[in-house]
């Protein structure tokens, strides 16, 4: 059977001997309150959602049993059962308790997986995106570059060459003016790779400027602008090798007395 405190609205299993020790009354183990379980006695719980039992009407006269079960036998040991459907039985049917007392077991969810890759395929994503930007550092580095040299080869591609601004020198250089165009000036330079690798032809920036060393001019020539030989340019400035530069520029007039060369 089953009883509801009035306070906190808990609901309770109970039995005969729990009614019959205090003739109904009854405390409640969550708030503590005192009540007479008579009033919401109940012996099967309605569906959920489960709100208040509902409450018997009081009787001012004691109600009168009608149906009896078993009467003993006068002047005999044994039990008269007057309904075979109500004798007792060795396994008994219990009824199954309500579904809010019942554990529920957690079910594994699916999500929890595909938000696990997902992430982690965005860090693939994102660490990738982070090599490929700074890929000229792992390709100039001389411990890394044989590792990236041999899985690129591998997979069929080429490594761009190696790259290194400071191992670049100007041998020589030259300005004076262009012998055939008027207002032209020709600028000549001799180029040294001294690194112990092939390098890449730079990208030259000519600044042209006064005697108080501020810029009056400045130019960047890419590598195909001074060198008209692809597979020169393919190749890259082989190791120790020097090569000549010739830049045809406008001439800025007799206030340009300095001119300044930049390896980008």
């Amino acid at each position: 059977m089953y009883t509801q405190c009035p306070e906190c609205l808990t609901i309770f299993k109970l039995g005969a001997a729990e009614l019959a020790a205090a003739h109904g009354s009854v405390r409640c183990s969550h708030c503590n309150a005192l009540f007479n379980a008579l009033p919401s006695l109940s012996e099967q719980l309605p569906a959920e959602p489960i709100g208040r039992l509902e409450r018997h009407a009081e009787q001012l006269s004691p109600p009168q049993l009608g149906l009896p079960v078993f009467r003993p036998h006068r002047g005999t040991q044994g039990t008269l059962f007057l309904d075979p459907d109500d004798r007792p039985r060795a396994h008994e049917r219990t009824a199954s308790p309500p579904q809010f007392t019942r554990t529920h077991k957690p079910v594994p969810s699916r999500g929890n997986g595909i938000w696990i890759f997902g992430s982690f395929l965005l860090l693939v994503l994102l660490a990738g995106e982070i090599a490929w930007a700074e890929r000229s550092l792992w390709i100039n580095d001389s411990s890394l570059r044989p590792w990236i040299a041999d899985a690129c080869a591998r997979i069929g591609c080429q490594v761009p060459l190696h790259k290194d601004d400071d191992l670049l020198q100007l041998a020589s250089r030259d300005i004076r003016p262009h012998p055939s165009v008027p207002g032209a000036l020709i600028i000549s330079a001799t180029l040294q790779n001294a690194g112990d690798f092939a390098q890449p032809f730079p990208v030259v920036a000519i600044t042209l400027s006064d005697l108080d060393e501020q810029r009056i001019a400045m130019r960047r020539f890419q590598p195909r602008e001074y060198i008209s030989d692809a597979r020169a340019l393919a190749n890259g400035l082989a190791p120790s090798a020097k090569a000549a530069l010739v830049f045809e520029v406008a001439d800025p007039g007799k206030n340009a007395v300095a001119f300044e060369f930049r390896f980008e």
